[in-house]
């Protein structure tokens, strides 16, 4: 027979498989049914398109008018080179910094990569990348504006603030080159139903995939801030307990939830013992000395504890114990002041 849940099951096993250094897979599970790919979708989405990264925006090269031009010695014409350029992925090493201008003169016979490209200013991700070849006794001379931002953004739009020497680059700034998901099918208390995602995340080397990841996590948390000020929850105390989110909500479940024996609940209830995490605290002692707290209430108490994850005397690391003894005392104050 099926229980009847009160609550939503929370996830709280998570693992991270590196496959390379700039490919990762995360594993993170048990969802109930149809909560996988509510979590995965927009977090997917916010990988492509809240992290933020760098770009060549515009480039101007000595002695050409426009991008349809050529140049003299050198083997591509300015199309090509603006192709190839896109392909190299740059890093500005001043990290507060969201705009630098570089210059660079190469004299021929000389070919052209990503690894030439760096200076004090930039560092080249794709070291390996091609850019063009200069022919013996020619000389190349241009200048790049490299960028900080996030997603898409076209030439159309950048030319309209840059000076009219330069020539404006469709600019693809996110540093993730794939974000995709899979749901599979996990085994909870022999319920089949529950599910398993599976990221796998891929970059270009100008940020981990792992960061990348929790850059996604704090967008989609800022972007839903909106509705923790509206629902008068305190965002920064949210901010400030992420790590210890899924543990939270299981320990902080009031024991009158656990659809405990009326015996039991009335113990508790004298005793003032209203959240899980109260009992979790104590130790095997403290619980049997509860006033009126027989064998079949003790029983009862601790097994509805281990089957939550937190039995009685559970070891909790020194900041989820602060966090929750502020909690528990902020969340009875509450309640004594309804």
């Amino acid at each position: 027979m099926r229980k009847i849940s009160t609550s939503l099951y929370v996830p709280n096993e998570i693992k991270i498989e590196k496959i390379t250094d700039n490919k990762v897979e995360i594993h993170a599970y048990p969802f109930q049914s149809g909560f996988a790919i509510t979590v995965a979708h927009p977090l997917r989405r916010l990988l492509y398109g809240s992290t933020a990264g760098y770009a060549v925006t515009a480039l101007k090269i000595e002695g050409v008018a426009h991008e349809f031009d050529s140049i003299r010695g050198m083997l591509e014409d300015v199309a090509l080179f603006i192709l190839n350029l896109k392909k190299i992925r740059f890093k500005i090493k001043n990290e507060l910094s969201n705009k630098v201008e570089v210059s660079y003169t190469f004299k021929g016979h000389k070919e052209i990569y990503g690894i030439d490209l760096e200076n004090d200013e930039v560092e080249a991700v794709t070291t390996d990348k091609y850019l063009a070849t200069v022919n013996e006794g020619s000389e190349l001379n241009f200048s790049l504006i490299i960028e900080k931002g996030i997603g898409y953004v076209p030439s159309e739009e950048i030319r309209d603030y840059i000076d009219e020497d330069y020539i404006a680059i469709d600019a693809f700034f996110t540093p993730v080159v794939k974000a995709v998901y899979d749901i599979e099918n996990v085994l909870v208390e022999d319920d089949p139903t529950y599910e398993k995602v599976v990221f796998t995340i891929e970059t270009d080397g100008q940020i981990t995939p792992v960061q990348a990841f929790k850059e996604a996590i704090e967008a989609f948390n800022e972007q839903a801030s909106i509705f923790f000020k509206a629902m008068d929850i305190d965002v920064a105390t949210v901010d400030d307990e992420v790590d210890y989110t899924a543990e939270l909500q299981k320990l902080l479940i009031e024991m009158s939830d656990l659809n405990l024996s009326a015996r039991s609940s009335n113990c508790l209830e004298r005793a003032n013992i209203v959240y899980v995490a109260e009992l979790s605290m104590m130790s095997e002692g403290d619980l049997k000395s509860l006033k009126n707290l027989g064998k079949k209430s003790f029983e009862e108490i601790t097994g509805k504890l281990e089957e939550l994850g937190y039995p009685v005397g559970y070891e909790f690391d020194d900041e989820l114990l602060s966090i929750l003894k502020q909690k528990i005392k902020e969340l009875k104050l509450k309640k004594s002041e309804v």
